[in-house]
């Protein structure tokens, strides 16, 4: 009887051991260039990317600037895509961006886990002549990024970024070897979601604690 008490309870051990540091994530979403939150119609709530020390994090080091063209100017193509994706249009109103050599740098509280990050964005005021780097949690995802055409839209998303330590860094960050005219980085909207699924780290981790505790019963 002893032995199954302690059996349950070195197996209560290597579940929280393994699994922990996944167990808790949080969706986020951000709209660029806007003072308030937005909720979409999908009733989903984007907050603004022009706060700061949220509960759910915001900007960091530089408050990024803003810009804004109207909807009703995005090609045809570009309100598809969107409608394609299930987003609505007026997350492609605006952008959060930086003057190069500065960045746009957020710090996330994602919780720990594994996340699709959705990078979105609209040109307007550079088309096909804007390039840097994006960055999520100091690996470049998307290495000499150059923006759409004027009125069209890029959505690019970047999957199982594995987080331990509860928040996701993001930054956008000018690159000259883009050979582009301009070097602001922005976005327009930001979409970090949780995945399930146990990362293969944490699932090692559990195969090592399950070999412990049957070395305990030899």
């Amino acid at each position: 009887m002893n032995n199954k008490r302690f059996l349950l309870c070195l197996l209560s051990v290597a579940f929280f051991v393994a699994f922990a540091p996944y167990s808790i994530s949080k969706d986020i979403r951000l709209i660029g260039g806007v003072a308030k939150d937005y909720k979409d119609t999908k009733g989903r709530v984007w907050h603004s990317g022009q706060t700061e020390k949220q509960d759910w994090g915001g900007w960091v080091k530089e408050l990024p600037k803003t810009a804004a063209a109207s909807v009703n100017d995005l090609t045809a193509a570009a309100k598809k895509k969107a409608d394609d994706a299930g987003y609505d249009h007026e997350l492609f109103g605006a952008v959060s961006w930086a003057a190069n050599p500065s960045t746009v740098k957020y710090d996330l509280k994602t919780g720990n886990g594994l996340f699709n990050v959705t990078y979105m964005v609209r040109e307007h005021w550079s088309p096909n002549n804007r390039g840097y780097d994006i960055i999520i949690e100091g690996d470049i995802v998307e290495k000499l990024y150059v923006t759409p055409g004027k009125g069209e839209i890029d959505i690019k998303e970047y999957k199982k970024i594995d987080i331990t330590d509860g928040s996701m860094e993001v930054e956008l960050k000018g690159n000259a070897a883009t050979k582009k005219g301009d070097l602001n980085p922005m976005f327009s909207a930001l979409e970090v979601l949780g995945q399930a699924g146990t990362a293969v780290g944490s699932a090692g981790k559990l195969t090592a604690t399950w070999g412990t505790i049957k070395q305990e019963f030899r």
